[in-house]
């Protein structure tokens, strides 16, 4: 079973940072595109950003200028740099590997923003 593992969440403060990162199996990092999603206590999972295999970024527009996603090849690793963290970024966030075939979804890491 395919497994992606994110790693990097936890508590911090209003206006804090936070690096996520999530390891993929190479067969399956290293040709698709990866993504973070999130998903707040009684709300619906919500897209944060992609990044290709080619390394072209986007973003929903809410996370632009506080959010970057960046991959690295060499470690089959795709990370997620929050700053200015807010309460509402309190989330379970979510890293995805995108195939021809199907998605694939690591477990999640809480993130906790207090004010």
């Amino acid at each position: 079973q395919v497994q992606l593992v994110e790693s990097g969440g936890g508590l911090v403060q209003a206006g804090g940072s936070l690096r996520l990162s999530c390891a993929a199996p190479r067969n399956i990092f290293s040709s698709n595109a990866m993504a973070w999603y999130r998903q707040a206590p009684g709300k619906q999972r919500e897209w944060v950003a992609t990044i290709t295999n080619g390394g072209s970024t986007n973003y929903a527009d809410s996370k632009k200028g506080r959010f970057t996603i960046s991959r690295d090849n060499a470690k089959n690793t795709v990370y997620l740099q929050m700053n200015s963290l807010k309460p509402e970024d309190t989330a379970v966030y979510y890293c995805a590997a995108f195939t021809i075939s199907r998605s694939y979804w690591g477990q999640g890491t809480q993130v906790t923003v207090s004010s």
